[in-house]
């Protein structure tokens, strides 16, 4: 008898506990919950290098906590502050001429028009004087004609006429010197008006030197990007989960050294049967339980999807992967400690309205 009732009652617990089950994944447990189950999940991060290189030293290991822009590690830069030493060299020797070449520049754009007023100057003196020296030719010429026809009439001595004549000669030549003085003056001021040719030519040479000058600028600006590659940084704040290099290593461009994830952002994504969808929604309060921890930590819902998928294998039997849920992500409101890692099996409860 007792044998009978044993084998009657196990199928009865044994539906139990299927019924349990069902009843407690993604189902509501009562009228003011829905429960959620999975595993805690982050954001992943991989600092990887940009160029290849030896792995020479290696400063974190897996489970160090890292700040964004921390050193993790270094490869070998020898070569490249090599380069970077001879850029800055080529550079500093542009950037001298570049600066000499300003200097000459500004001593030019004042001597130009200083030149070209004291051209003008020159030039209006020597046409003065020219005007000065034809005003006296002109007098002593007639002079001079006056006193030879008072010679031939015996009015006056033959030393007179010749003095007469003597004056208009010598008044002829400081005309003619005075003209060449002027043309002199007029080819000096042609000359000094060249002056904003020199001047416009000056600033385009200036303007060459700049742009020679800034190239060698930006080959050093790159050298050093290089060389600021060989060091690896961290991209986020987060915990390292996982060393993928050591030192000695040569890597290749593009290589992974650390995998890092934000231990303050965890989620647990779950999925919600698209009957029960309509009781969750963004920002909604929630209670996530581990099993190994006795305290409930808060979370909040921070994402659900837009379209309905069937449910994964690993989440539901075969009989339930027909139907279409929801996935929904809770995010830890606080992770203390850092007690909550990636991967661990937990149960959420939603509280609703």
């Amino acid at each position: 008898m007792t044998k009978k009732f044993t084998l009657l009652l196990l199928p009865l617990i044994l539906i139990g506990l299927i019924l349990f089950y069902y009843f407690n994944h993604a189902h509501p447990t009562s009228k003011n919950s829905l429960t959620l189950n999975g595993r805690m999940e982050g954001n992943h991060y991989l600092s990887a290098t940009k160029t290849g290189g030896k792995v020479i030293q290696v400063f974190v290991q897996e489970g160090d906590s890292i700040k964004a822009g921390q050193r993790l590690a270094q490869l070998d830069d020898t070569q490249l502050k090599a380069k970077v030493t001879q850029a800055a060299a080529a550079y500093g020797a542009a950037l001298a001429q570049y600066k000499a070449a300003q200097t000459d520049l500004a001593v030019l754009k004042q001597q130009v028009p200083l030149k070209i007023d004291s051209s003008q100057a020159a030039l209006k003196h020597a046409q003065a004087q020219l005007k000065a020296a034809q005003a006296t030719e002109k007098q002593m010429k007639k002079d001079a004609q006056r006193l030879q026809t008072l010679l031939k009439k015996g009015h006056i001595d033959k030393e007179k006429a010749e003095q007469a004549t003597l004056a208009y000669r010598t008044a002829r030549a400081n005309r003619i010197t005075a003209e060449t003085a002027v043309e002199q003056a007029q080819k000096a001021l042609n000359e000094a008006q060249l002056g904003w040719q020199q001047l416009k030519a000056k600033q385009e040479q200036v303007n060459a030197i700049k742009a020679q000058t800034l190239q060698a600028q930006a080959a050093l600006m790159e050298a050093m990007s290089l060389l600021d590659d060989m060091q690896i940084r961290a991209p986020v704040d987060g915990t390292i989960t996982q060393q993928l290099v050591h030192e000695g290593e040569v890597l290749a461009p593009g290589a992974a050294l650390f995998d890092e994830v934000n231990l303050d952002r965890l989620y647990l994504k779950g999925y919600v049967a698209e009957k029960e969808i309509g009781k969750v929604y963004l920002n909604q309060k929630a209670q996530i339980q581990f099993d190994s921890l006795d305290t409930p930590y808060p979370a909040t819902v921070r994402y659900i999807s837009a379209q309905a998928e069937f449910t994964p294998k690993e989440v539901q039997t075969q009989d339930e992967r027909v139907k279409l849920v929801y996935a929904v992500k809770l995010y830890l409101d606080q992770n203390p400690q850092h007690r909550i890692t990636p991967g661990l099996p937990a149960d959420a409860t939603l509280a609703i309205k």
